[in-house]
């Protein structure tokens, strides 16, 4: 649900389309958030420390080496309404994410089209994997050392904390992604929007290196309305 507004705000901005529904302000859901760190982009005039810039390069190290994963998460929206579910993905280019009832919401991506079906509505709406922040978590390469987009890097307890202040694809917002230490796995990240809206997803049970089957990524086409954007 937070996902699909999320999608859906990116690629109405990004392709000036006007598509409405009350989740257009929300941020992320399973790893758009790191999507929006993503991007190897040219470093900008920022402060970082040695120790940070080295903090940066294991955790760009630890996200290019997944190359399969599967788990589940916990999203707590802006409006406190949790909702769960499955994610599995495999580079390059393949998603899912699979909400559990009551959320109606589905999306998949075959590595170059994502879909986005919503099971209550009965509709199924499809778009460029290369016109969603996806595309970026789904590349090969991250190196969030010469991403212009971090802001810093933060030391708490046991954890790590990688903040960036985004405005890819015309949707501006703070994220906080956190990685257990000493083992610096994701666990969870914090995208507050331009609105003050905050979604928090937490993974849970997440394993790498496993292998899922083909079939996960088969774009759903329940709806015989079903159409790619801009065809």
């Amino acid at each position: 649900m937070m996902l699909q507004g999320s999608l859906r705000n990116c690629l109405g901005r990004a392709g000036k389309r006007h598509l409405g529904g009350p989740h257009l302000r929300a941020m992320t859901l399973g790893m758009v958030a790191a999507a929006l760190l993503a991007a190897a982009t040219p470093a900008a005039a920022r402060t970082l420390s040695d120790a940070d810039r080295a903090d940066l390069d294991r955790v760009s190290a630890y996200l290019n080496s997944i190359r399969t994963l599967k788990g589940g998460f916990v999203q707590i929206g802006p409006d406190g309404q949790v909702d769960q579910g499955q994610i599995s993905l495999v580079k390059p280019g393949r998603v899912r994410f699979q909400y559990e009832a009551p959320a109606p919401t589905l999306i998949v991506s075959d590595g170059s089209t994502v879909a986005i079906e919503n099971i209550k509505l009965k509709t199924v709406d499809r778009y460029p994997l290369s016109q969603t922040p996806l595309d970026l978590i789904l590349a090969d390469t991250i190196d969030l050392k010469r991403n212009h987009e971090i802001v810093g890097v933060e030391h708490q307890q046991d954890a790590l904390i990688v903040r960036a202040r985004s405005s890819n694809f015309g949707v501006h917002a703070d994220i906080a992604l956190t990685f257990a230490m000493p083992s610096l796995e994701l666990r969870q990240w914090t995208v507050i929007d331009n609105q003050g809206l905050s979604t928090t997803v937490a993974l849970r049970d997440v394993q790498t290196g496993v292998d899922l089957p083909a079939s996960l990524f088969v774009l759903p086409d329940k709806n015989p309305f079903a159409h790619k954007k801009d065809e």
